[in-house]
């Protein structure tokens, strides 16, 4: 049976599954979300794998900050896995998610030993129009007003509205998207938009020179599938479409995006030994 720890580190809300003396995986997820999002993907991955999920500040169960700069939120996540000392971990984001575990690894590279980066946008251009819902709650004056009387079927229906298939919304991602602030969110995004802006994602791994696996929903209506293959550029990337999934694997798709995760942790380690 895997093991369960919940705790506080740094103000950081932080989950502990699986046996602890199993190699270390870090899941960060994206904007908006919550450590949460992962449920589905949990009871394949903890199988094989000290699995550490956080919520970053201001989202689910993690409270406020004064910065969502994407360097200083890495720097939180740093700071915790210095606590736990688990050495170099596998890095796993979600959407934004994997600009904070990007910079993780230009910050702190002897916390990193390979990345994994899912529905992550390499560069602003990539950026679709985005669904009516999710412009509707965001944009001001009347997104702020919206944001406050959002019922649990608007969340559920913006989160799925970033789907291109069917997906159960666990319950209690619910919950914790309903403690996110409209002002955080705003601020959040914004942060995204300016590290993304500042230097591609392909030109910051070709200078990390670390590992990656990229894995993109080729039905993704938030960012240009066809705009994983800038990826390509990088030297130590390996890229997977899924067919007929959107902007959310972890979902729509939990166990084929597990088992590529554990495919590619699995390869690293054998390289590492060899």
């Amino acid at each position: 049976m895997s093991e369960y720890d919940v705790k506080q580190s740094h103000r950081m809300y932080v989950v502990h599954e699986g046996p602890r003396q199993a190699p270390p995986l870090l899941l960060v997820h994206g904007s908006g979300a919550s450590g949460a999002c992962w449920g589905p993907m949990i009871p394949t991955l903890d199988r094989h794998h000290h699995v550490i999920r956080v919520d970053l500040p201001g989202c689910g169960q993690s409270p406020p900050a004064a910065s969502y700069d994407v360097p200083a939120q890495a720097g939180r996540v740093a700071a915790v896995l210095d606590d736990l000392g688990l050495g170099q971990v596998a890095a796993v984001g979600h959407s934004s998610g994997g600009y904070v575990v990007t910079a993780l690894a230009e910050q702190r590279p002897d916390l990193v030993g390979s990345l994994a980066l899912i529905s992550t946008g390499p560069t602003p251009g990539a950026l679709l129009p985005q669904p009516v819902i999710l412009r509707v709650l965001l944009a001001p004056p009347l997104g702020r007003l919206l944001w406050a009387r959002r019922s649990n079927s608007m969340i559920r229906s913006g989160i799925r509205a970033t789907a291109a298939r069917p997906v159960d919304v666990p319950d209690d991602l619910i919950a914790d998207l309903r403690g996110i602030t409209y002002r955080t969110m705003r601020a959040v995004l914004s942060r995204n938009s300016a590290y993304l802006a500042e230097r591609s994602m392909p030109e910051r791994l070709t200078a990390l020179d670390v590992p990656v696996l990229v894995i993109f929903g080729a039905a993704d209506p938030r960012w240009d599938p066809s705009s994983a293959h800038q990826y390509d550029a990088v030297p130590t990337a390996r890229v997977e479409l899924l067919p007929g999934v959107g902007h959310l694997p972890v979902l729509e798709a939990p166990e084929e995006t597990s088992r590529l995760l554990l495919d590619f942790a699995a390869k690293v380690r054998r390289h590492d030994i060899s």
